[in-house]
């Protein structure tokens, strides 16, 4: 399973991992987390996470919004890696989706 990583980042206060995958139901998984003592100082627990899963038919519209032809999932990844590599990564990806129509569920826990 390739895994594409859109933002890291690592510092004594933080931890912050963000990746985008295809899980083995062929779903479309954004997966991230955050830990640390910044997290815990505003969610009161040290570690963050929150998830995007696209299920497969809602996937076929990313391959024609970024004009895949071929539905290839790497090109897809990568697709999204080159739009979505910031620490907003999750904000953003989730306000493109709503915009296009792309539905998802999300989940966050802290």
């Amino acid at each position: 399973m390739e895994k594409v990583t859109l933002f890291y980042l690592e510092r004594p206060d933080i931890k912050i991992s963000m990746q985008i995958y295809f899980n083995d139901k062929d779903q479309l998984y954004f997966d991230g987390q955050d830990i640390g003592k910044s997290v815990e100082e505003i969610w009161g627990d040290s570690d963050y996470e929150y998830i995007y899963t696209i299920e497969p038919e809602e996937v076929n519209k990313f391959y024609n919004l970024f004009n895949i032809k071929d539905r290839d999932k790497s090109t897809l990844l990568q697709e999204i890696k080159n739009r979505f590599s910031v620490n907003k990564a999750y904000s953003l990806f989730g306000e493109f989706m709503r915009v296009n129509n792309i539905k998802f569920s999300s989940f966050t826990r802290t």
